[in-house]
């Protein structure tokens, strides 16, 4: 059954915080109101498995990988009422745009992206999709030098904090980042 009215959620924070979790969690409780539910995922991500969006935690659910934003408006269905959207910090400008004309035909739309990056500057398209968005869950992880709340990605390269100039872009997982509060984020710049 189509909603009456779309809708926009957004979940984000830092690596680590819970966000696929918590996008699975929204999936599954939609699945079981019988709701026709498509997930989209960027190719870029291929950490655990191409065909479906995968959590640190191990928690699954089939995905479409995909090349760029418009792919998603071409492959959603007819009958879609929810649309999943896993690591939308990595997609094209024009996430925004395929996001606002979903929620329009009436589409629950549920983003899960990191909201900065391993700088601690806002990261790609999230942003403005948080504030385009009802609802906006920024969810927290643990630090992992002092355990207080973290609320930022710590990219490491041979076990040393990343140097301000290095790429945004590097896909990978605990090998190379770490959940850290404001105090422990380090970020050199020589």
């Amino acid at each position: 059954m189509k909603h009456k009215v779309g809708s926009v959620e957004v979940i984000c924070g830092s690596m680590f915080c819970g966000k696929t979790d918590e996008l699975i969690r929204r999936l599954r409780r939609a699945t079981i109101a019988r709701q026709k539910v498509q997930v989209f995922k960027p190719l870029i991500d291929d950490r655990y498995n191409l065909e479906k969006v995968t959590s640190h935690a191990g928690s699954a659910f089939a995905a479409t990988p995909i090349i760029n934003a418009m792919e998603i408006l071409k492959s959603v269905e007819a009958d879609t009422t929810v649309v999943g959207i896993d690591e939308a910090q990595f997609f094209d400008q024009k996430i925004v745009e395929v996001v606002e004309l979903l929620a329009e035909r009436g589409i629950r739309v549920l983003v899960a992206g990191l909201d900065m990056n391993f700088k601690g500057e806002p990261f790609g398209s999230m942003p403005i999709l948080m504030s385009k968005a009802e609802h906006v869950d920024k969810l927290q992880a643990i630090c992992m030098v002092c355990g207080e709340p973290a609320s930022r990605t710590q990219r490491l390269v041979n076990g040393k904090p990343a140097r301000y100039d290095d790429p945004v872009i590097i896909v990978g997982a605990s090998e190379m980042y770490e959940a850290r509060c404001r105090l422990h984020h380090e970020l050199p710049n020589d």
